[in-house]
């Protein structure tokens, strides 16, 4: 089984990654940016078939590793 997990800043904390990709977009001759938040994707390929199980896992893996909860938000997809 494969699962996305997409890490992302939560509104309100500060993206400096993202500013510096929005002026370079902008440098780079591309309008119309109004901002640029950057995150992180993690493929991962699970053993098993329970989809449910799988979710719960996951969901521990990016609480004690994958995201700063304090910082970042999570959303798993389960893919196949």
């Amino acid at each position: 089984m494969k699962a996305r997990v997409t890490v992302t800043l939560k509104n309100g904390v500060l993206d400096p990654q993202g500013k510096a990709i929005e002026g370079a977009l902008g440098g780079l001759g591309f309008g119309g940016i109004g901002s640029v938040r950057q995150g992180k994707v993690f493929d991962i390929e699970l053993t098993g078939s329970d989809k449910n199980a799988a979710r719960d896992d996951l969901a521990q893996m990016c609480e004690k590793l994958l995201a700063n909860t304090v910082i970042e938000n999570y959303a798993i997809e389960i893919l196949e």
